[in-house]
């Protein structure tokens, strides 16, 4: 079935929350959706104020999401001036490897490749978020572990993934 792939509308903040939490939380990279964090970026309304947020609907169901940034916005951590950064990709655990993830990412490499000034695209995700790792492996991203961070404050390691475009 095939995939839309459009900007986030205001009327998809409540399932795009919705599914970021629930995917964390299947993934298991939190133990309960209160988390600080998962709190945070449940809301999604917030977050479109910042960064554009981009969905794959199927059949009129939204059921990924991604947020990208440029260095400088709100919401990068890690993106150089030349690259386009994207954060908080999330499939809905009841459709997870269904080709909405890779299909989310080859479509902001798409996206980064008609932006000015942008020759990369650039990630960051868990040091131990294997089915994460995996799906950037295949679709050619490179490690590059002398960008690799912990979230300040705790003991959570990041690692980073760049796809020069």
């Amino acid at each position: 079935m095939p995939l839309n792939i459009r900007p986030a509308t205001d009327g998809d903040y409540e399932t795009i929350g919705r599914i970021t939490v629930q995917a964390y939380l299947h993934a298991g990279y939190f133990e309960t959706a209160e988390h600080p964090y998962l709190v945070q970026i449940r809301d999604a309304a917030h977050r479109a104020e910042h960064a554009p947020i981009w969905v794959a609907e199927r059949d009129g169901r939204i059921i990924a999401s991604v947020t990208l940034a440029r260095a400088g916005d709100r919401y990068a951590d890690i993106a150089h001036e030349d690259e386009l950064e994207f954060r908080m990709l999330v499939v809905d655990p009841e459709v997870q490897r269904s080709g909405a993830g890779r299909a989310l990412v080859e479509a902001i490499i798409d996206h980064a490749r008609e932006l000015d000034g942008v020759n990369a695209v650039s990630l960051t995700t868990g040091k131990t978020w294997e089915s994460a790792h995996a799906l950037y492996r295949k679709l050619n991203f490179t490690r590059v572990p002398e960008r690799d961070w912990n979230v300040p404050g705790t003991s959570i390691e990041l690692v980073v993934y760049r796809y020069a475009v």
